[in-house]
């Protein structure tokens, strides 16, 4: 071999073992990087977050989720909601409350409030009409009904309560009225608090509340819109599963008192006892 051919050889530096694998891994992480880049273009755009809206959950509660998911300052969405000419019923008043319709909702990188609240609105104006359900009336109802209901499967009978109450000009004395006038959700309902001035007072007020008192779901809405034959006027979940409807005043004290008494003991419902 020539002289200048074993300078030519040992002209550039040679990698050691390890400089190799080095070279190696970071070849295939570049590899690897790209394929996750064409797979992310093939499958288009991607939402960078969710928002979920649970049923039964309140305007001020979905306001403040959208404001976290946003990365907004707290009261952002509130303020948006004012200004955002949403597609509601007039009897709304502008109030979105009732029509943020639960579902779990894509957040991308141009959503703001506003984008949002739409979108929810347009959702609950869309199942609505799949359901044929036109009537604020039948909304508000949903959304006592929502909260009253101790299981789906008591939902249509609370509706029907709260229709025939209606119908013989009885208040319908429901505490989750209550709860919503005073920003709280609680089982403790005082005489005191039946005495809240508010129009969400069912106690003091003859009629169904302004607005709803929450977003209530698909099967809320379903039982209040077509609820099932019956004449209770009562009813009280004594214990978890377990809520009692009837017509008879006496009857339903008894439950009452059944109710109070496992409130004492720790054992209570998940609704609230309703005394005509």
């Amino acid at each position: 071999m020539s002289d200048v051919q074993r300078t030519v050889r040992r002209s550039g530096p040679r990698l050691s073992r390890a400089g190799r694998l080095v070279v190696v891994a970071v070849l295939c992480v570049l590899v690897l990087v790209a394929v996750l880049v064409v797979l992310r273009l093939l499958r288009g755009p991607q939402p960078e977050a969710k928002l979920t809206v649970p049923e039964g959950q309140r305007a001020s509660q979905v306001y403040a989720a959208t404001d976290k998911v946003l990365h907004l300052a707290h009261g952002s969405t509130a303020k948006a909601a004012k200004a955002a000419h949403l597609n509601l019923p007039d009897e709304a008043k502008g109030n979105p409350e009732g029509y943020l319709f639960p579902a779990t909702y894509p957040v991308r990188k141009d959503t703001t409030p506003a984008s949002l609240l739409a979108y929810m609105v347009d959702t609950a104006n869309q199942r609505l009409a799949d359901d044929r359900i036109a009537s604020y009336r039948t909304v508000v109802i949903a959304s006592i009904v929502q909260a009253e209901a101790d299981r789906p499967g008591d939902m249509g009978r609370v509706a029907r309560v709260i229709d025939n109450r209606l119908a013989k000009n009885m208040p319908l004395q429901m505490d989750s009225t209550i709860n919503y006038a005073l920003g709280r959700s609680t089982l403790n309902t005082s005489h005191s608090d039946t005495r809240t001035d508010s129009p969400y007072n069912t106690y003091k007020h003859q009629g169904l509340p302004p607005t709803p008192i929450d977003n209530p779901g698909a099967e809320a809405l379903k039982a209040a819109g077509s609820p099932p034959k019956g004449d209770w006027l009562y009813f009280v979940t004594v214990k978890p599963g377990d809520t009692r409807f009837t017509a008879d005043f006496q009857e339903h004290l008894r439950n009452v008192r059944e109710f109070n008494r496992n409130q004492k003991d720790g054992n209570t419902g998940s609704s609230q006892a309703q005394d005509g």
